[in-house]
This record gives C-alpha cells, sequence and structure tokens, in this order.
C-alpha cells in the first residue's frame, strides 16, 4: 500500500493507458443490478412502506428485498474513492485533485437536475412541498460531495487518507447521542452543519432541499476505498487472498460487535416476540441514514469476499455485469426514468390519472401498485431492457477516447 505523500507521488508518464479491474466491474454491476430491485419496490410495490426496515410487522420477503440493497450506496462509495486512487498512476496530485473537483461538482449538479427529476417528474415544484422543488440529495450527491472533499485530501497520500477514513468510520458513531442519526429527513428547524451527520431538509428559494445522505460517514467510506487502491495493483492472486481476509475480517467483527449491542448501531437489537426470524431482523437492521458503523461492517465484509471471487466467474451472466459495471452514471440515471415512467404507465392501466404520479413514490395514489413477486418481475424486465444501452454506451466508451466521456 502506497505511504507516501501527495508531495512526493512523482509525475506519472503520459503514455501509461489507464486500465480497468475486472473484479471492480463485476462487483459494481452486480450492486447495480440488486439496486434496481429496491427502487422497483418504492415505485411499483402495493401499500408503499418508505423504509420497511421500520415496520415491526414487515414479512420477511419484504425485509429481505430491502435488506440485500443495502449493499449498494457503501460498494457505489467505497469503490468511487478506489478508482480515483487507481487514478494516481496516471495523474500527478494536481491532476487528480481537478478531475476529482470537476466530477464531484457535475454529479452534484445532475443529483439536483436530473435526478431529482426523475424521483418526481416534478421539476417546477411538487403539491405535497407547498409548490417547492423538491431535491432529495442521496447517493450522486454523497458521491459528488465526497469527491470534492477527496480533491484536497488526497494531497496527503493514501495512507493518510486511509487512517481519516478508518477513524470517520469509527469513530463517527460516538455522536449519536449529541448528533442524532435518526433525524426525519423532513426536519427544517436545524442549521445546515446538522446535515452533516443526520438526515434533514432546508427550504432555500424555490427549492426544498433534503440531505437524505449525511456526508461524514460517506467520506469516511469513501477516503477508505482510495487508501485501499494499491490491493488492486498486486498481482492477483494476493490481491484475492487479501480481500477474502479483509471481508471476512470486517464480516467477522460486525457479528461480534452487534452481538455485544453496546456500540456502532443507534438502534440495538432485540429479542423478538415473533420468533427467531423477527429477532435476525432485529439483528441485521443498522442504520444507513447516516452510515452506521455497523452498516459498514455489514456491507463491505460481504462485498469484499464477493470481489476475491469475481474474476473468476465464468460465462454471460459475467459479461453482463462487467457491462453494466463499465457505465454506471448511465445505467443508473436511466433506470430511474425507466422505472418512473414504467409506475405512470401501471397506474393508467388501474384506472389513475397519470398527473397522479408526477410525484415522488411515497405520494402515490392509494390502491396503486402490485404484490410484491409482481415487483421482482418488473426488476428483471427493467435490467434487461437496460442493457442494449449499456452495451451501446460501453461500446463507444472503449473506442473513444474523448475527456467528456469520463463523465458518464
Amino acid at each position: 500500500m502506497s505511504t507516501g505523500t501527495g508531495a512526493a507521488r512523482s509525475a506519472p508518464d503520459s503514455s501509461v493507458r489507464g486500465y480497468r479491474v475486472t473484479s471492480i466491474d463485476v462487483l459494481r454491476g452486480l450492486v447495480l443490478v440488486i439496486m434496481v430491485l429496491d427502487h422497483a419496490r418504492d415505485f411499483f410495490v402495493a401499500g408503499t412502506v418508505q423504509n420497511p426496515m421500520t415496520d415491526p410487522n414487515v414479512t420477511p420477503l419484504l425485509f429481505a428485498t430491502r435488506w440485500i440493497t443495502h449493499f449498494c450506496a457503501p460498494v457505489f462509495v467505497l469503490l468511487a474513492g478506489t478508482s480515483a486512487g487507481l487514478m494516481t498512476a496516471r495523474k500527478t496530485p494536481r491532476e487528480l485533485g481537478l478531475f476529482l473537483l470537476k466530477r464531484g461538482l457535475w454529479l452534484i449538479f445532475i443529483e439536483w437536475f436530473v435526478i431529482s427529476t426523475a424521483w418526481s417528474f416534478a421539476p417546477l415544484g411538487s403539491a405535497q412541498a407547498g409548490g417547492l422543488i423538491v431535491i432529495p440529495l442521496q447517493v450522486i450527491w454523497a458521491i459528488g460531495a465526497c469527491m470534492v472533499v477527496l480533491a484536497g485530501l488526497q494531497f496527503l497520500g493514501a495512507r493518510a487518507c486511509l487512517v481519516i477514513g478508518l477513524a470517520i468510520m469509527l469513530g463517527h458513531n460516538a455522536l449519536d447521542a449529541v448528533w442524532p442519526a435518526a433525524t426525519a429527513s423532513d426536519h427544517l428547524d436545524h442549521p445546515l452543519w446538522v446535515a452533516l451527520h443526520a438526515r434533514m431538509s432546508i427550504d432555500f428559494g424555490p427549492y426544498r432541499i433534503r440531505f437524505a445522505y449525511p456526508l461524514l460517514p460517506w467520506l469516511g467510506i469513501m477516503a477508505c476505498g482510495f487508501g485501499i487502491a494499491d490491493v488492486f495493483r498486486m498481482d492477483p492472486a494476493k490481491r484475492d487472498a487479501w480481500l477474502l481476509r479483509g471481508g471476512l475480517a470486517l464480516t467477522f467483527a460486525f457479528a461480534f460487535i452487534r452481538l455485544i449491542n453496546v456500540y456502532g448501531d443507534p438502534h440495538p437489537w432485540h429479542v423478538q416476540d415473533r420468533g427467531a426470524v423477527a429477532t435476525l431482523m432485529s439483528f441485521l437492521n443498522t442504520e444507513k441514514y447516516p452510515p452506521s458503523l455497523l452498516y459498514a461492517l455489514m456491507t463491505l465484509g460481504p462485498a469484499a469476499i464477493a470481489c476475491a471471487y469475481a474474476e473468476r466467474w465464468r460465462g454471460p451472466l459475467k459479461d453482463i455485469l462487467v457491462t453494466f459495471g463499465r457505465v454506471p452514471f448511465a445505467f443508473y440515471v436511466a433506470h430511474l426514468y425507466l422505472l418512473h415512467l414504467l409506475a405512470v404507465g401501471l397506474g393508467v392501466l388501474q384506472g389513475f390519472d397519470a398527473r397522479q404520479f408526477f410525484a415522488a413514490s411515497p405520494a402515490f395514489p392509494p390502491g396503486y401498485g402490485v404484490p410484491l413477486p409482481a415487483v421482482y418481475l418488473v426488476w428483471a424486465a427493467v435490467v434487461a431492457l437496460l442493457y442494449p444501452l449499456c452495451r451501446w454506451v460501453c461500446a463507444v466508451k472503449a473506442r473513444r477516447g474523448d475527456w467528456w466521456l469520463s463523465y458518464l
């Protein structure tokens, strides 16, 4: 692992070509596919529950449908940091800083003006928010804002970034008692700095800005991703062994710390009267907003194990995942618009006015939706429909070197 400071990094040879790590693309593609399931649930399941994991009477299938998608955001953020770390082989610290700054601001812009519209189809204002334009700042915002910070942080070097990232991941739950993580996203009476560690909203001109992804803990995950980038420069066998050992260590750490039940998450688990399955659900119900230490361990440990075996996979499924993993931006934007358009179509077929679906999914009309098994069919159909687009974008990026393609 690199231990030098940013100033000590030598200027790379401009002839060195960028390269991709297949295991990263496979893992990223896998979590993209899983992510569609969660968003299909948001848009299509009957009697939509915004967060099924907070419902004590939730069914195991609905709980599992939500829980499996917890792997998506931390893997996205960690791998964004790792990809930035791999760029140090071909960019000077100054070049990398400028790239991360511009890339981060671009992603924040996209979250504000493109992704928020995909969620609501109401770019001029929402009746549910009193006519304000609702801007939910979620994972794309978190990645973009963390990149802006990492643009400066990376000058300290990989080791310093890793130490800072680990300190944030390990320590931020100590703030829970005085800076509660479970703040509702529509609380409007907090100062802006609260959004570093808790969900909140502010009204700003015609906008209602919802900070759904508090920044500080996500920065810790991205900084760790940057700090471990040299692992992916190792010989494949050594890299995979490191990932396997690290993944097992994180997973066992999750189980041990969660079992003790004294630190690492604002919500202790409890033995449930409904039996072992309900107790297991309580054990696995860790906090995502912001990502607690236990949430990060629970998700990143198994993800590292999967990454250790990713390059050994064979067949068309691996090829499909690699394709998705190489164009995550195009996949993300397209899947939200496609899901919302399909939801409008389903609503019309069920006898509703299309205008009732020009809103965020929690405001969809009562009686709309399909049973959870049908949501799985929607999930499969959307993934299949996205593949031709992603294959085309992937081919364009492979044969052309235009600078702007790095922003897609």
